[in-house]
């Protein structure tokens, strides 16, 4: 189907999804966005994710790059997708795009957030589905010790699922920015890069909280940024308190009118 390209930001609960990506017989964002494409353009559209969230993860800033006839405007689109998609998914903006936009390659930079509950109340129903509740003191200079040492260039083997990267690729990554900041309850964790391994976010908050809670000193953190296996790594910290945030691609790619 020959049309107009567009870019969809789309923010989502991830509770009740089993990820991003299609798979039969299951319940993923990506299937539930092209069921309603389909039915809008009367043909299958296939929808591009910048990255393929894991189940139950969230999104407030997630990039899909889909291709649809030429009578449709970003305005248009946007409004009837959100009155014909389910309650967890929302369509924030919608961009028309050059011909070579692509969700997943053009991208040149990701941001996540992964919220951390401290106070009792974390454990409330009202905030599990956002947060990780941890009861025991968190020592804030470690974790800014550890935040600070992801920054720069690094190959991130220890930190990312065996397996699932293609065997010629060398796990580096280019961290731009990577801080904890204090909330009311908690704490986040912001972290940008140009490219993130598979469950790579999720064994850095595993591995940084345990350094903070005194389950394992600082050298072993800086040992895992230079290991060629994830042996060694901590468990990762729960899908729900992570959030993809934003995904940037260069200002070319919009198109204006």
């Amino acid at each position: 189907m020959s049309g107009r390209a567009f870019q969809l930001v789309l923010q989502y609960d991830g509770t009740d999804f089993s990820g991003w990506q299609v798979q039969p017989e299951t319940r993923t964002v990506q299937g539930v966005l092209e069921s309603v494409l389909a039915r809008l353009c009367g043909a299958p559209v296939r929808v591009t994710g910048a990255g393929r969230t894991d189940a139950g993860v969230h999104a407030r800033g997630q990039a899909a790059g889909v291709e649809v006839p030429s009578h449709w405007t970003p305005e248009r689109l946007r409004h009837v997708l959100n009155a014909q998609l389910p309650d967890d998914v929302y369509v924030a903006a919608v961009h028309a795009m050059q011909p070579e936009f692509h969700a997943r390659f053009s991208a040149t930079s990701r941001r996540y957030s992964y919220s951390v509950g401290l106070d009792e109340a974390a454990r409330s129903p009202f905030r599990r589905r956002w947060e990780w509740p941890v009861s025991k003191p968190v020592d804030s200079d470690a974790l800014a010790w550890c935040a600070a040492s992801l920054l720069g260039e690094h190959r991130f083997f220890g930190f990312a699922v065996r397996g699932t990267a293609p065997v010629e690729d060398d796990h580096r990554c280019e961290i731009r920015l990577a801080r904890w900041r204090a909330v009311p309850g908690g704490l986040v964790f912001d972290v940008e890069a140009n490219r993130f391994l598979h469950h790579m976010v999720r064994f850095l908050v595993g591995t940084m909280l345990d350094v903070a809670t005194d389950q394992r000193p600082r050298e072993e953190f800086s040992a895992l940024l230079a290991a060629e296996t994830n042996d060694e790594v901590s468990p990762p910290a729960p899908a729900c308190g992570l959030c993809l945030e934003q995904v940037t691609y260069p200002a070319a790619l919009y198109l204006t009118a």
